[in-house]
């Protein structure tokens, strides 16, 4: 497991630094947001992905299933000066329904761990009101670690790309002969459950009457800047209307979706 991944402070700040720089950029190509602005993050762990929006003065809330996540943010945000804007809750999204309406919704890095994603997309308009956008962030399944093998604690293993793809029965085999725990083996049986390529999310998009504002695949993704130094680059636009192909090339997927059933 790479150190970035044990190191929580760490963590939270990549998370930060790439959500200021391209993911706040990317939501005001659709959203104009402003201090009155209300923000909801789904799976929002520690709440990096958080800071650049309570840094502006919005009214913010985050949700994790994980309370030792929730409590690491909470002690986190705890002498920021806007930290009464801030709202962690460790909780599971289906059990909540007081949360209220939010003008902006971020799911980074989540959609692909959720079970049941068509019940998950159609549950959650809950949050919406008739102009609420929506930003998801995601690396296509078949991408060269959408398998989230880089959490591995075998450092051959956290660099090896591709081996997600393998059958269920050869890659839980290979997980073990490297000597991954029990738990990290599941986790990534898991995470091979839920993975989402570009065509199922767009699928599922379609079918809960969404409408896509705006796509952008990444050949780079730009969270590799912070974590490898590598630039963000766009995927190539050829490639990117390629369907099922395109998945294997894409590290990283943004989105921006509003409900055309609220509007």
């Amino acid at each position: 497991m790479q150190k970035r991944h044990r190191d929580k402070w760490q963590y939270f700040n990549e998370q930060a630094d790439t959500t200021r720089k391209y993911v706040v950029p990317y939501i005001k190509k659709r959203l104009q947001i402003g201090a009155e602005s209300t923000v909801l993050e789904i799976g929002c762990g520690e709440g990096g992905n958080l800071l650049p929006f309570v840094d502006m003065g919005f009214k913010v809330t985050g949700i994790d299933l994980s309370k030792g996540k929730i409590d690491k943010g909470k002690e986190f945000y705890s002498t920021h000066k806007n930290r009464s804007n801030l709202t962690l809750i460790a909780d599971n999204i289906y059990n909540r329904n007081d949360l209220g309406k939010f003008d902006l919704i971020i799911l980074r890095d989540v959609i692909e761990h959720i079970p049941n994603q068509e019940y998950f997309m159609s549950y959650f308009k809950s949050c919406f009101h008739a102009k609420t956008i929506v930003f998801f962030g995601f690396p296509p399944w078949q991408n060269p670690f959408g398998g989230h093998q880089q959490i591995c604690q075998n450092r051959i293993l956290s660099t090896m790309p591709y081996i997600h793809l393998l059958p269920i029965p050869l890659y839980k085999g290979v997980l073990k002969l490297f000597g991954e725990p029990e738990s990290r083996i599941n986790e990534l049986l898991e995470i091979k459950e839920t993975g989402i390529s570009i065509e199922r999310f767009e699928n599922i998009v379609k079918e809960n009457n969404f409408e896509i504002l705006d796509r952008t695949l990444f050949f780079i993704n730009p969270n590799y800047e912070v974590k490898f130094k590598l630039q963000p680059r766009k995927q190539n636009k050829i490639l990117a209307g390629i369907p099922v192909l395109r998945n294997y090339f894409s590290t990283c997927a943004y989105y921006l979706l509003s409900a055309k059933d609220l509007v």
